[in-house]
């Protein structure tokens, strides 16, 4: 026999835990599980009863006064389970799916979401729901036959985009109309049974929400529950619960056990709603600092073809610390940059930003590739209490020399393709990341001859859950080297083409260059001593080269551009003054000196006889600069080619 619990004064009856019932002569009584039994079997399993209603099970919708107790517990257990896989996602298609699994079968025969359009900003009182649009419906398709989204409507769900693509037609919110009254009314909710007395605002409700035609395919009989989705600050949306008549589903209409167990639902489920739409708002704000602090768009300096491509981790992982970067240097070089801070974080975004700036700067001071990878170790180690880590690879192509110089901190092998089509892992010293301190970096020089590529990324593109590190690394290379493609567009792209399909727990960084070179008969370079006559010298070696390539219309400008910027470096020179000339798409000279302080514009009077000069080259050149280097510094500018027809 079960044993009889006893109830003391203001405490509540006990539940016994599982125990073996003894055998029982085979009557009537005894053939049924007793209450206990039925109530651990589905609290054990910690979910709802899958596919069986709770009307059709005893004591849920139809409670009987001899099994009472262990029927509260099944809706109890169900409560329980119900709401904690509600809140088990953070994503709101997910969040959306969850409610109506733990509503459908189990309470309801079909249920629809309606949410506000457009989705609000849940830190900040959105004021009175103008439109409705269905976002998520189970077990029924009405609502849905409307017309069909345009991309404009997709667009407009701003916090929930991935979430809402199959969003349904809007509906308009009518102020003082059966649909705002469901909505702001803090009476608690009413079931309905559709063609009998006291249904009338029910069924205005659904013609609002659906048209006459939703409400002709309810059948008389059918059971409607309307409850608002209550956020921390405001109504999000509308939910609505159909059980269709007896006769055809067994079970009776909603009673006021099961319209107390939906408004519970209800109001978990709206919190999850709101929990949803916070997150993405905050995963789209850390995701869209990460991509403000890289660069909007990269240089494209001759002798080089650049393409990049950056995608952001799932929804479901936190902002990571992934960055590239192209820094044009003096000589038509260019430093190539690709990185990894360790974690995933806004901290880790806002390390990225600081690496990113810092190692801008020392490229600008055209050191070494192991100098930079040096002094970014430095850097780390004073960013912040913490220690922070990054994996960088930092390499510079020389267009004129053709070659390529590159060293590694604890990042992945980059990809080196040749001529040929051959692709190639680049056996570099990884070296220990950026941040441990105390490490020796080195650097590698090899060939780059035109018609190689480049490919730098991150580890997020050859490491997967399902995918060891060396496993995709050489997926990759096979994937460059059999595959056809002609930019470095087209590189990043065929690169990508490795990532298995699903949602990606890491971001990825991809910088694709394709190099070109620039030919030497369109290079000429000098050493000039720092003497008096060297200006006059330098004129004459431009205006011949000019004249070779047949750009006799730039000379004159040309000579009193390079006689202004060679005066001013022999005078301020210890060293031999170099004057280089490139012939591209441009013509560009370089004049550089050992002297680091850098020349400034300055205006003059009538009567002073200096500081003319970078006047005269700034009125005459289309672009001009100046470049402080580790051994000095370099002044630059460049004149747009004559047409042909014009030489």
């Amino acid at each position: 026999m079960r044993d009889q619990l006893k109830t003391e004064a203001g405490q509540p009856p006990a539940v016994p835990g599982p125990r073996r019932r003894p055998p029982a002569p085979a009557t009537p009584d005894a053939e049924a599980p007793g209450p206990e039994e039925r109530g651990t079997e589905e609290r054990g399993t910690g979910e709802p009863r899958a596919g069986k209603p709770l009307a059709a099970t005893p004591g849920v919708g139809n409670l009987r006064p001899e099994p009472a107790r262990a029927e509260v517990a099944d809706r109890l257990a169900y409560l329980d389970s119900a709401t904690r896989r509600i809140n088990t996602a953070l994503d709101l298609a997910a969040t959306l799916r969850n409610i109506g699994r733990v509503l459908v079968p189990t309470l309801a025969d079909a249920a629809v979401i309606h949410l506000r359009d457009p989705l609000p900003n849940v830190e900040r009182e959105p004021g009175f729901p103008e439109e409705l649009r269905i976002h998520h419906s189970a077990g029924t398709r009405i609502g849905r036959r409307g017309r069909r989204n345009s991309p404009d409507d997709r667009n407009r769900h701003r916090y929930g985009s991935r979430s809402s693509a199959d969003a349904g037609p809007a509906t308009p919110v009518t102020r003082g109309g059966a649909l705002a009254h469901a909505l702001l009314s803090r009476r608690p909710a009413e079931a309905a049974v559709l063609g009998s007395p006291g249904s009338e605002r029910t069924a205005a409700l659904l013609r609002e929400l659906y048209g006459t035609r939703g409400p002709a395919r309810l059948a008389p009989g059918t059971s409607v529950i309307a409850l608002p989705l209550r956020g921390r600050k405001a109504v999000l949306g509308l939910l609505v619960l159909i059980r269709r008549p007896p006769e055809r589903t067994g079970r009776p209409a909603f009673d006021a056990a099961d319209t107390a167990t939906a408004a519970l639902l209800a109001t978990q489920a709206g919190l999850a709603v709101d929990t949803a739409l916070r997150y993405a708002r905050e995963w789209e704000i850390a995701n869209e600092l990460q991509r403000s602090m890289l660069p909007l768009r990269l240089p494209q300096p001759h002798g080089v073809r650049l393409a990049q491509r950056y995608l952001p981790g799932e929804r479901g992982a936190q902002v990571g610390g992934d960055w590239y970067d192209a820094v044009p240097l003096p000589g038509n070089r260019v430093a190539l940059i690709v990185g990894d801070v360790m974690g995933h974080s806004l901290t880790s975004a806002a390390i990225m930003g600081q690496l990113r700036t810092s190692a801008q700067t020392l490229a600008a001071l055209d050191l070494p590739p192991h100098e930079v990878l040096y002094h970014l170790d430095e850097q780390a180690q004073r960013l912040g209490r913490e220690q922070h880590l990054a994996t960088c690879v930092y390499a510079v192509y020389d267009p004129i020399a053709n070659r390529l110089v590159l060293a590694n901190a604890g990042h992945v092998p980059p990809v080196l393709v040749r001529p040929d089509g051959t692709a190639e892992l680049v056996e570099l010293d990884s070296g220990a990341p950026i941040g441990v301190g105390g490490v020796d970096f080195n650097s590698v020089e090899l060939a780059a001859p035109p018609g190689s590529a480049l490919l730098l990324f991150t580890d997020g593109l050859v490491e997967t859950r399902s995918r060891p590190l060396g496993e995709g690394l050489e997926l990759l290379r096979a994937r460059i080297e059999s595959a056809r493609w002609r930019s470095p567009e087209q590189l990043c792209q065929e690169a990508l083409r490795i990532l298995p399909p699903g949602d990606r727990g890491d971001d990825i960084a991809l910088l694709g260059a394709c190099f070109d070179g620039i030919p030497a008969g369109d290079v000429a370079h000098w050493y000039l001593q720092p003497r008096n006559e060297t200006p006059g010298r330098a004129r004459r070696l431009a205006a011949h080269t000019l004249r070779r390539w047949g750009l006799d219309e730039l000379s004159e400008a040309t000579e009193l551009m390079v006689s202004e910027l060679v005066t001013n470096a022999v005078q301020h020179a210890t060293r031999p003054v170099t004057l280089s000339l490139v012939r591209t798409t441009r013509l560009r000279c370089e004049v550089g000196d050992d002297s680091p302080l850098l020349p400034r514009p300055r205006r003059t009077g009538p009567e002073d006889e200096r500081g003319r000069g970078l006047q005269i080259v700034a009125r005459c050149a289309e672009r001009w600069g100046a470049t402080r280097l580790g051994t000095g510094k370099v002044v630059w500018f460049e004149q747009r080619l004559p047409l042909p027809n014009q030489t």
